[in-house]
C-alpha cells in the first residue's frame, strides 16, 4: 500500500509521529514502529510477539483464518501429493523447486554427508540409558561445531551451503542413534543407496543379526510428515534459532537452540498429549464423560489436538494426513486400533456438536501424526525428535535468510521492568 502513514499523538506532550506501513506479497500490512522509541521513549509492548513481525523472510507464508499454508509460495497440499522432503527441503533452501539435474545433485550431497564422526558417535555412551532423546539430540547437534572446522565461516556462501547440507543429512543419523542407545541396540551406520526416509527406518529398526527390509507405505508416510513439518513460518524454535544465530554464532548452536525450543509440550509435543489423552480416554464408551470434563471449565481438562493458535477454523494439513493415517494402519494390520477408533469418534463429534463448532476446535495435524508414528513403531520419546528432523530444512532456511541479509542485526528485545527501583546495598548483619 503505496505510501500509507499511521500517526501517533502523545495527548499529553501534543508529538506526533508518522509510522510508514510497509506491505509484503501476500498477507497483512506491518506498521513500522522504529521511531517510536526515538520520538517518544517508550517501547511497543506486546507479550509472546503475536502482532509484532521482527522479521522480513520470502520462505513460508500463513493465512490461519483461510487455513492457507505456502512454502515458497506452493500450497502445502500440492507439496505434500506430488513431492518429496528433499525436494521441498530444496525449495526452501533455494527459493524454487529444483529441475532433475538439480535435485540429483543434491540429492547425492545429502546421501554422502549421512555419515557422523566416531567420536560424537561415542558420545552417546556417555548418556544415562534413560536419557531423553531430545537430550542426546541437542548436545550432539551443539557438539558437531567441535568437528567440522572447513565450513564455519558464516560469511562465507560456501561454507554456508556445505552446513546446510551437512545438518540436514546428518539429522536422522543423530536422532538413530539416540533411539538406539536409548533401547539398549547396536547403532546402525546409514546406507547411501536408500533414499532419504527409507534410510532413517533403516537405522532405527534394522540390527546386525538379520536383513531388514523397508517397508516403502511406511517411507512414504515418514516422507509425508517431514514435508508437513518442514517449516511453519515464524514460531518459538524458527525464532529461536534466528535469535541465536544473529549473535553470530556458529550454525550448530543455532540449530541446537532450535532442537530446544521444540522440546516443549506447547510446540514439539503435540501429538504426543494427543496419544496420552487417547489413552487416558481408554475406550468409545468413555468419550461422553471425558467430554463432560472438558466442556466444564473447572475441571481443567484439556482436548488435546483440535484447533490451532495459527488456523482458526481449519489446518490444511490435517486432511492429507488423517487419509494417510488411515492407509498406514490398514496395511500394517492395525486397522482395528482402538486409538484410531477413538480418534475417529471425537473427530465426528467435533465436526457435529455446536460446542466445537462456536470454538471451532476441528482436528489438527498433531491429532494423526501420533497415530502413524506409533504405527511405525516409533515411540512417544522420539516424536520430537521426528519433528526436529523435519523442521531442520525450515530451520536451515531460515538461518541462511538471516545471514546472508546484509541489513541483518542482532536480535535484541525490549522489556517492560516492574523490578525495585534502585537501592542501595544493605550490610548481612543489618538486613532483617
Amino acid at each position: 500500500m503505496a505510501n500509507k502513514k499511521f500517526e501517533l499523538l502523545d495527548p499529553a506532550t501534543g508529538k506526533k509521529s508518522e509510522l510508514p506501513v510497509r506491505s509484503g506479497t501476500i498477507g497483512p500490512d506491518v506498521i513500522d514502529i522504529a521511531a517510536v522509541t526515538k520520538d517518544h521513549g517508550a517501547f511497543t509492548f506486546d507479550p509472546g510477539f503475536m502482532a509484532t513481525a521482527s522479521t522480513e523472510s520470502k520462505i513460508t507464508y500463513i493465512d490461519g483464518d483461510a487455513g492457507v499454508l505456502l512454502y515458497r509460495g506452493y500450497p502445502i497440499d500440492q507439496l505434500a501429493a506430488k513431492s518429496s522432503f528433499l525436494e521441498v527441503a530444496y525449495l526452501l533452501l533455494n527459493g524454487d523447486l529444483p529441475d532433475a539435474k538439480q535435485l540429483a545433485e543434491f540429492t547425492v550431497n545429502i546421501q554422502r554427508h549421512t555419515m557422523i564422526n566416531e567420536s560424537l558417535l561415542r558420545m552417546y555412551n556417555g548418556f544415562r540409558y534413560d536419557a531423553h532423546p531430545m537430550a542426546m539430540v541437542s548436545a550432539i547437534v551443539a557438539s558437531m561445531s567441535a568437528f567440522y572446522h572447513d565450513s564455519m565461516d558464516i560469511n562465507n556462501p560456501r561454507h554456508r551451503e556445505i552446513f546446510m547440507h551437512r545438518i540436514i543429512a546428518k539429522l536422522p543419523t543423530i536422532a538413530a542413534a539416540a533411539y538406539k542407545r536409548s533401547v539398549g541396540q547396536p547403532f546402525i551406520y546409514p546406507r547411501n543407496d536408500l533414499d532419504y526416509c527409507s534410510n532413517l527406518l533403516h537405522m532405527y529398526y534394522a540390527v546386525p543379526c538379520e536383513p531388514y527390509h523397508v517397508d516403502p507405505l511406511a517411507a512414504q508416510a515418514l516422507d509425508l510428515l517431514l514435508i508437513l513439518h518442514a517449516d511453519h513460518e515464524q514460531n518459538a524454535s524458527t525464532s529461536t534459532v534466528r535469535l541465536a544465530g544473529s549473535t553470530g554464532a556458529n550454525p550448530y548452536a543455532a540449530i541446537s537452540a532450535g532442537v530446544s525450543a521444540l522440546w516443549g509440550p506447547a510446540h514439539g509435543g503435540a501429538n504426543e498429549a494427543v496419544l496420552e489423552m487417547l489413552e487416558e480416554i481408554g475406550s468409545v464408551d468413555n468419550i461422553p464423560k471425558f467430554l463432560a470434563q472438558v466442556k466444564d471449565k473447572q475441571s481443567h481438562v484439556r482436548l488435546m489436538g483440535f484447533g490451532h493458535r495459527v488456523y482458526k477454523n481449519f489446518d490444511p494439513r490435517a486432511k492429507i494426513i488423517r487419509d494417510m493415517c488411515h492407509r498406514v494402519l490398514a496395511k500394517m494390520g492395525r486397522a482395528d486400533n482402538p486409538l484410531l477408533e477413538l480418534a475417529q469418534r471425537l473427530e465426528e463429534i467435533a465436526l457435529k456438536d455446536d460446542y466445537f463448532i462456536s470454538r471451532k476446535l476441528y482436528p489438527n495435524v498433531d491429532f494423526y501424526s501420533g497415530i502413524i508414528y506409533s504405527a511405525l513403531g516409533i515411540p512417544r520419546s522420539m516424536f520430537t525428535v521426528m519433528f526436529a528432523i523435519a523442521r531442520t530444512a525450515g530451520w536451515v532456511a531460515h538461518w541462511q535468510e538471516m545471514i546472508s541479509d546484509p541489513a541483518y542485526k542482532i536480535g535484541r528485545p525490549r522489556q517492560l521492568y516492574t523490578g525495585p527501583v534502585k537501592r542501595d546495598y544493605v550490610p548481612i548483619g543489618k538486613r532483617g
